[in-house]
């Protein structure tokens, strides 16, 4: 059976053509094929996901049902000697948001899915007692994991490697996937997550503790001399670019200063702008305690940055862990941060969604709408909520629903200062005076995520006041670029947003690997396709419920504008947020509730989607 039409499987080059489907009700799997067509209209990670989410997801069907299929997707550049290309999309309808839910992370499971001649795997159904799933040069089993569940992920990575070799990739989860926690997440080499809008809860809700896989296989490739010279020249250029002593210094934890400095630091629950011992949870501070550095596979511009913690354990740090767990809790001591942030790695929880839903605990007990007391800047209050965030106990299994969750369930006026939209938690940038950036939080695909638009660099250089249409232009850019090239391809956006290595680089890698020939406004085109079909997959799910309400930031930024820093007393304003939105609607050829017109859909090959949809 071949999805798509056209050129088969067996000629194509980059792709392998194949994707696993593996059922664990029924405990059997089968390779599919994939043809060309479908190929080159999603080429990979998140359009291939996107297209099989819509084509194989009952409208309404429960994110915790053995229906909603759980996928883990690669692109054509993945696993190949390529900078930073060792990433992998995980995928499914979430229990978060109750619409698409995706995220990446750097694992050699990428890599030796890839090498086991998959593109994707993509599991369904659910398994009576824990197993996981071994794949080793594209042969399957299904193993019993019952001597692995309640472990937490960093000790199952670390014995399944034991039992299975150091060359192993592995995707698992950890307690907090197992009892379904809503933003668990996926995780892979010793902290590297990904999944935020609960992709951890739904491997967990089909009792798949990991996927451990090994490959040895060749890629096949359309011009493999081709691409060694220019994988070389790729790889040399990085190491050219003048900030790269400066990053591999401090990777983003240099944003913890940047966002003091400019009024952007979440602090308090989003309510501040600018926290007092910001330089205490810095890059300049972390550097001098550093005692390692660790990377994805296939780069050479290393991010994660290691310390140990106040219990003598590694963890593995980055700005977006250390500000929702630092300044947006109360917590200046940078150990004390770092053993939060171990403690969700190896429970498998989202570090934002838990920044976000303790900050959200917190201010909560503040105004006594809880019970349990939980205080800003109690670094035991923390440990003790991020284990029962993990195992379902107490204000625990509240706030581990999310905050919209949470604050339906306590009221209150609570709403206003849940800190997400349309289900999922903000991301690390405080947006009461940076509007463009706001607008790509609310018209992010997953939910409020700075993945696929970090405009907010860009805007404060520009200038943060106006309300006017080239911010608009640049977010659905950006947009393009890192949610529509970077997470299809798959490889990681960081060369190019953080060092400058040019977008050009990518029309070359693709053509060696492939022989296919895209331009790079062909390539935005992809974007735009995907952009509009995860929107349809949104509207299909919620129905009349669905309007442009859901695009919205929470009521704080409009409303509460922060008492301190240079920032003090601004907020956004409605009506030009408004505004903006319709802008952006326009552009993206959607009405005025954000939903894409037929025309568009058409367009962009979506012809199916559009009769779906029965859009005018």
């Amino acid at each position: 059976m071949a999805i798509g039409f056209g050129v088969e499987a067996s000629v194509m080059k980059g792709w392998n053509g194949r994707l696993l489907r593996l059922d664990l009700s029924r405990e059997k799997f089968v390779s599919q094929e994939f043809g060309a067509d479908f190929a080159l209209k999603f080429v990979g990670g998140r359009g291939f996901a996107a297209k099989i989410l819509w084509d194989e997801t009952n409208p309404g069907v429960d994110a915790f049902s053995p229906e909603n299929p759980l996928i883990m997707a690669a692109g054509p550049l993945t696993g190949l000697p390529l900078p930073s290309s060792g990433k992998i999309v995980v995928a499914a309808k979430s229990p978060l948001t109750g619409g698409y839910g995706d995220g990446n992370l750097g694992s050699w499971a990428a890599v030796n899915l890839r090498r086991s001649g998959y593109d994707a795997l993509v599991v369904t159904g659910a398994a009576r007692e824990p197993k996981y799933v071994l794949i080793v040069d594209g042969r399957v089993e299904i193993r019993d994991a019952e001597d692995y569940w309640g472990l937490g992920a960093l000790e199952t990575e670390r014995r399944l490697r034991e039992k299975h070799g150091k060359t192993v990739g592995m995707l698992g989860i950890g307690p907090g996937g197992e009892n379904r926690v809503r933003f668990a997440t996926v995780v892979s080499q010793e902290g590297r997550s990904g999944g935020r809008p609960g992709i951890g809860a739904v491997m967990g809700s089909k009792k798949l503790k990991a996927v451990v896989i090994e490959g040895r296989k060749e890629i096949p490739l359309a011009d493999e001399q081709r691409l060694k010279e220019v994988a070389a020249e790729g790889y040399k250029a990085v190491l050219d670019k003048p900030n790269y002593g400066f990053w591999k210094r401090q990777g983003t934890m240099a944003t913890v200063e940047w966002s003091q400095a400019n009024s952007v630091l979440p602090t308090f629950n989003f309510r501040e702008c600018v926290f007092e011992e910001a330089l205490s949870i810095g890059g300049e501070f972390m550097e001098k305690v550093k005692v390692a550095q660790r990377g994805c596979p296939q780069c050479n511009m290393t991010c994660g940055n290691v310390i140990e913690d106040v219990e003598g354990n590694e963890s593995e740090l980055d700005y977006e862990n250390v500000v929702m767990l630092g300044s947006n809790i109360g917590v200046g001591n940078l150990r004390h941060v770092a053993h939060l942030n171990r403690l969700a790695d190896d429970y498998g929880l989202d570090t934002i969604s838990l920044g976000n839903a303790i900050g959200f605990a917190m201010e909560a007990s503040e105004k006594k709408l809880t019970k349990e007391k939980v205080e800003w800047g109690n670094y035991d209050d923390a440990k003790r909520l991020i284990e029962d965030v993990a195992y379902g106990r107490g204000l625990g299994r509240l706030i581990g629903k999310g905050t919209r969750a949470a604050s339906e369930e306590i009221g209150g006026d609570s709403e206003k200062w849940a800190m997400n939209i349309k289900g999922l938690e903000i991301s690390a940038y405080n947006c009461h005076s940076a509007p463009a950036m706001a607008l790509a939080f609310g018209t992010s695909p997953i939910g409020a995520h700075h993945k696929d638009a970090w405009v907010i660099s860009w805007e404060i250089s520009y200038g943060r006041e106006g309300y006017g249409p080239e911010k608009v232009s640049k977010v659905i850019e950006f947009q393009r670029i890192r949610g529509g090239a970077f997470e299809s391809l798959v490889t990681c956006r960081f060369p190019w947003i953080e060092l400058g290595f040019e977008l050009d680089w990518y029309p070359k890698f693709l053509e060696a690997a492939t022989g296919v020939k895209l331009s790079l406004d062909e390539i935005y085109t992809l974007g735009d396709r995907i952009y509009s079909l995860i929107r349809a997959f949104w509207v299909r799910e919620y129905g009349s419920s669905w309007s442009r309400r859901m695009d919205y930031p929470p009521a704080r930024w409009f409303e509460e504008p922060p008492s301190k820093g240079a920032q003090k007393g601004v907020k956004l304003d409605p009506q030009q947020y408004d505004r903006l939105l319709d802008e952006y609607y326009e552009k993206r050829g959607w009405d005025r509730n954000g939903v894409p017109y037929s025309a568009t859909l058409q367009r962009l090959g979506l012809e199916d989607v559009a009769r779906a949809l029965g859009k005018p």
